[in-house]
């Protein structure tokens, strides 16, 4: 990116970006980072309730994009009971919070296209 005509980038957590919006793919890029937080943006969740609203995506891939979200930390992992745990509950931490914003904005602007150029129909 080019600041004040030179051509510079960021250096965070050990990687370097050209630009913000690397940085911020980096974190909820793909398919289904931004779902997931756009799930837990409101609430607590446990797993079942996450795949209930993602129904497309796998057991694997949501176990994957969920530990990635974690390590990342935008969500926090409560584990619940002895081992394996009785319950297990994802949440947005305050560092996640802080994409709710965004995350609300792009979803608006998807809605929009949805309204404009598709249809709406009931899913099963």
């Amino acid at each position: 990116m080019i600041i004040k005509g030179k051509n510079v980038g960021f250096k965070l957590h050990g990687k370097t970006y050209h630009c913000a919006m690397d940085i911020t793919m980096d974190y909820i890029g793909g398919k289904w980072k931004s779902v997931i937080l756009w799930y837990l943006r409101k609430k607590t969740m446990r797993f079942s309730e996450l795949r209930q609203h993602i129904p497309d995506i796998t057991e694997k891939m949501l176990s994957l994009q969920l530990k990635a979200l974690e390590a990342d930390g935008l969500i926090q992992r409560t584990s619940f009971g002895a081992k394996p745990p009785l319950r297990v509950e994802y949440a947005l931490t305050p560092f996640g919070e802080t994409l709710t914003g965004p995350l609300e904005a792009i979803a608006r602007w998807g809605r929009q296209l949805g309204e404009n150029e598709g249809t709406i129909e009931e899913m099963e």
